[in-house]
């Protein structure tokens, strides 16, 4: 198993982009990025904790890997917003990528450069150190799948997640 930590806004977006998806054996709500060491979803909207809601995927490289990992990522939120997805507004809903390792940083930087071409804006993510790392709380873990009714989940993450499906169908 290889891990992933990336943040594109809401975590229930992004979590929700990955489940179900051949390879990839969990996605989780987290948060990551700032200097408090124990966040927890209050803090973290105030916007006051510099930690951006993440999430960690934890994935199978021998059927998915991690340029595809980022291709969806940059399929699910907009690059281009600086600190902000849509009406979620705040340093806690940037664009962030934090690798683990040498490998994944350059797939990163590489994977910035190859897409630049295809947004009319410049892409604004961010490449940082996954520093005070901490999993979100358990009311969040898949809360798109419990809460499909609920409003932000039927007008912003249900939209996503089915753009994700129809893109990548080949990974379902």
């Amino acid at each position: 198993m290889e891990r992933a930590l990336l943040g594109g806004g809401c975590f229930w977006c992004t979590e929700g982009a990955y489940k179900r998806m051949q390879g990839i054996m969990s996605a989780l709500p987290a948060y990551a990025g700032g200097p408090d060491k124990n966040p927890n979803y209050k803090s973290v909207c105030s916007g006051t904790t510099g930690h951006a809601e993440i999430v960690e995927i934890m994935y199978d490289p021998e059927i998915i890997d991690y340029s595809t990992i980022l291709d969806i990522f940059f399929t699910v939120h907009d690059p281009t917003q600086l600190n902000r997805q849509g009406n979620d507004i705040g340093t806690q809903y940037r664009s962030c990528i934090m690798p683990l390792n040498e490998n994944q940083e350059n797939a990163a930087k590489s994977k910035i450069a190859e897409i630049q071409q295809y947004f009319d804006r410049e892409i604004v993510t961010t490449i940082e150190a996954p520093i005070n790392f901490v999993i979100a709380e358990k009311y969040h873990h898949d809360y798109y799948e419990r809460n499909p009714g609920q409003g932000y989940c039927m007008a912003v993450v249900g939209p996503k997640i089915s753009k994700i499906r129809q893109k990548f169908a080949h990974l379902y």
